[in-house]
């Protein structure tokens, strides 16, 4: 629906010009007679803007036929994903049972800690940011509510995937907290301004550290560098491949640290 809707608004503009600045842009101190001044100058060049930049949209038009073969091709991976899902619960424990006898050649009777640790790790990660960001996204979207934001629901949805990256709810809220301005709702504008920053915002500083730290006696730093680093080398899945990674390595080097100072030890 949004997306016809933004059809419709560039359609109206090529061929009516931008809508009138609104009253209270030249109202602003300092910079407002030159916004307005600018916003009709802009209005004015809209016919030669749209032939200046027709050369480029074949481009855009490429870039986005890209997007839709790496979407096509998220889509056949989340399909193949599925598939392998069903036989890891059909064959789990006869699986754990095979991991389990593999690192017990390899690191002896700490195999099955190991075990635990690379499964409790991952339920951490889970627990943490997958559930953060799903409650990010369950606050913003009473926030747009309240506050009467169209498209709530798939401002709702943008929130919670821009909750995986570091400060990225306030790119959700924020456009929309200017979006009131715009429309001068200031009451709800102020409203959602509180809201997002301390309510969709400082949820992540509470329930992120609480539940990720529940349950292990891991650093909360180790796993939240494990999050970020993995997301940026890895894409999604690092967010469960870095913090268990890094969970190994410093377990690992814990447990030689020890042996060796306990075959140095006189």
């Amino acid at each position: 629906d949004h997306i016809r809707d933004a059809v419709n608004f560039v359609r109206d503009v090529r061929v009516d010009g931008l809508p009138a600045a609104p009253d209270w842009l030249a109202t602003l101190p300092l910079v407002g007679p030159r916004l307005a001044t600018w916003w009709d100058t802009l209005d004015q060049q809209g016919a030669a803007l749209m032939v200046s930049i027709k050369p480029y949209l074949g481009q855009v038009g490429n870039w986005l036929l890209a997007r839709s073969a790496q979407i096509g091709s998220g889509i056949l991976e989340l399909t193949l994903s599925l598939v392998f899902v069903f036989f890891f619960y059909r064959d789990g424990p006869r699986l754990s049972a095979f991991v389990l006898r593999l690192l017990e050649r390899l690191v002896g009777e700490r195999g099955e800690y190991y075990l635990a640790l690379v499964a409790g790790t991952v339920q951490r990660v889970v627990n943490g940011v997958i559930g953060t960001a799903a409650a990010q996204a369950v606050l913003a979207l009473v926030g747009f509510l309240i506050a009467g934001i169209p498209g709530a629901l798939v401002l709702g949805i943008v929130t919670f995937l821009l909750s995986l990256i570091p400060m990225g709810p306030p790119l959700a809220w924020i456009p929309a907290t200017a979006w009131l301005v715009w429309k001068g709702e200031y009451g709800m504008a102020v409203f959602l301004g509180i809201w997002g920053t301390f309510i969709i915002s400082g949820v992540d500083n509470v329930l992120k550290p609480y539940l990720i730290s529940r349950g292990g006696d891991l650093p909360l730093v180790i796993v939240l560098l494990g999050v970020f680093g993995g997301l940026l080398a890895f894409g999604f899945i690092g967010l469960f491949i870095g913090p268990t990674l890094l969970a190994i390595g410093y377990s690992l080097l814990l447990d030689w640290t020890r042996s060796a100072h306990a075959v140095h030890k006189p």
